[in-house]
């Protein structure tokens, strides 16, 4: 057996158990979407939201990437957040990162990785942010590990940056914006970061005209 129809069987067998359990799931889950949270994460294979939030199909849209970045020029990402925030009407929204990220790692270098790089030249900005404090750091595997901390944070005042949250923040008073960070060796999220509906960085930031 190939290994993709391996993943074909799994999947029959892994429905079959879903309609063995609630004969209506599949049904009930094609009528309505309404997830409560909007996940952005890394694409990072070791690192599934629904699995390791013991979340079911329907609780979580999900978006992921390299290193869980909202980067204002992608419009991939800002047409989820969209979606999710004016469609869907999330009340959470979630940026986790993982300790030990690669791409994290990469950024902390000074090696060429093609079309990479210009993707983690902003994870780059990051270091470049906080360098004081991660020079300070000497084991090189407490110093990535801040910086996934340090840049989970630092995507979500991104977040709080863009036109969308801010006009969901003033006329609906959501979504509250959450920073975590998964431990790959223990399965364990830690919460680094909350942000309250209309909390305030920096006005400049801050549009007058929504």
């Amino acid at each position: 057996m190939k290994s993709y129809e391996k993943l074909l069987l799994q999947n029959k067998a892994w429905a079959a158990e879903k309609i063995e359990e609630d004969p209506n799931f599949f049904k009930r889950l094609s009528s309505l979407q309404t997830p409560e949270f909007l996940w952005i994460g890394c694409s990072d294979s070791r690192v599934p939201a629904n699995e390791i939030t013991g979340t079911e199909p329907g609780e979580i849209f999900v978006h992921r990437n390299i290193a869980n970045m909202v980067v204002h020029t992608d419009l991939n990402l800002l047409s989820v957040l969209e979606y999710a925030v004016n469609v869907l009407g999330v009340e959470h929204i979630i940026v986790c990162g993982h300790y030990g990220c690669g791409g994290v790692k990469a950024a902390m270098t000074r090696h060429s990785i093609g079309i990479i790089n210009k993707w983690i030249r902003n994870i780059k900005d990051v270091y470049r942010f906080h360098r004081e404090e991660l020079e300070n750091i000497s084991d090189e595997e407490l110093r990535t590990n801040k910086l996934v901390e340090l840049n989970v944070k630092e995507q979500v005042m991104n977040l709080a940056k863009t036109s969308i949250v801010q006009s969901a923040w003033k006329h609906h008073q959501r979504p509250q914006l959450h920073a975590w960070v998964y431990g790959l060796d223990n399965g364990i999220i830690i919460p680094v970061l909350d942000v309250l509906p209309g909390a305030h960085f920096d006005e400049l930031y801050e549009f007058d005209n929504l």
